[in-house]
């Protein structure tokens, strides 16, 4: 089925046209936001999909109901993927083995592929290091090393060996229409957004969302990346490109316009919350999971409790790089404590 009501979300298995020859999809998640954005592009030959969801039975029946509807004039021939979180790119493999190009960028497909093969039945070392270091409790941390850690192969359908690959400044065509290839960084590593040079157009993946941040995690695997400082300064490169009337295509929630107050906002409230860390921290020395009443100004929950993390510690080691804090202790539990 497809409907053209832009202001009102997709159901399962229906389709939003957005613009010409644009459909706008959803794709269920068992965790928050609870749904993620999926686009369809026409042309000549069949159609582009940007972004895939996650690879489960009930979100591959959801896409054949797609293909058998809404998209069954034409083969699906191509599949980009905005970055590599298992939400945008868990069924790309499945899109490979029926016959559709991977497109996305190089530290996109590495990751995802890596993530995909590196299964593990027990946190790692360095995980439990990681977890100590920024203060998690030690009942939380007994309680994960004897727990198996969701593994991206879970929700991931094999992802192939063999991609195009998107560069940052080139221009590409599908659907009818020629973009212009700007990557983000903060969010996800070479993060793909595409600007339509032929209308108003931008796919903006989870670099450009209209009313929720996105998470700037840092993990294990890099525990001293400025998460933050790359975000914050992806929003600003953008900010020349940006104009009101663009239709902004995002990785979660409804397109909008008005992306340069958007960008200043997103800027603005990152700002704010290093400020707002800065001034805790000249009060009193803190680890960093002592730093999420000053960061997110609520009770975070077992749930959310691993994401907030990251996203704090992305906070501190933005603010330690740019000396605004730094370390001045241990806890009892050989958690760093840091001072401003």
């Amino acid at each position: 089925m497809i409907r053209s009501t832009p202001h009102i979300p997709p159901a399962a298995g229906e389709a939003v046209e957005i613009a010409p020859g644009v459909l706008w999809m959803q794709m269920p998640l068992p965790f928050k936001p609870e749904t993620v954005n999926v686009y369809a592009f026409r042309d000549d030959d069949g159609w582009t999909v940007v972004d895939t969801g996650i690879d489960t039975r009930h979100g591959r029946a959801i896409w054949q109901t797609l293909l058998d509807g809404p998209l069954s004039d034409a083969p699906v021939t191509r599949l980009i993927a905005t970055h590599h979180h298992i939400d945008h790119i868990g069924m790309a493999g499945w899109f490979v083995q029926q016959g559709a190009q991977l497109w996305t960028s190089r530290t996109a497909w590495l990751m995802a592929r890596m993530s995909i093969l590196d299964v593990q039945e027990r946190p790692t070392p360095q995980a439990v290091a990681f977890w100590r270091t920024h203060g998690m409790p030690p009942e939380m941390i007994a309680e994960r090393e004897q727990e198996r850690p969701f593994n991206m192969a879970d929700a991931s359908a094999p992802l192939p060996p063999g991609y195009l690959r998107l560069r940052a400044g080139e221009q590409v065509r599908f659907g009818n229409r020629r973009w212009s290839v700007r990557m983000g960084e903060g969010h996800a590593p070479e993060h793909v957004t595409l600007w339509s040079l032929d209308d108003d157009l931008v796919i903006g993946g989870d670099q450009l969302l209209a009313s929720i941040s996105p998470n700037l995690g840092v993990y294990p695997n890099e525990p001293g990346a400025d998460t933050v400082g790359a975000w914050l300064d992806s929003c600003r490169e953008f900010l020349p490109l940006a104009r009101p009337e663009q239709l902004i295509l995002p990785g979660h929630k409804v397109p909008y316009r008005g992306l340069p107050t958007r960008l200043r906002q997103l800027i603005d409230n990152q700002m704010a919350a290093n400020d707002r860390l800065v001034a805790g921290l000249q009060v009193r020395p803190r680890s960093v999971t002592d730093c999420f009443e000053l960061l997110y100004r609520r009770m975070i929950g077992k749930p959310e409790y691993g994401l907030a993390l990251a996203e704090a510690v992305g906070h501190i080691n933005h603010l330690a790089a740019a000396g605004r804090v730094w370390p001045v202790g241990q806890t009892p539990d050989g958690a760093t404590l840091w001072g401003a």
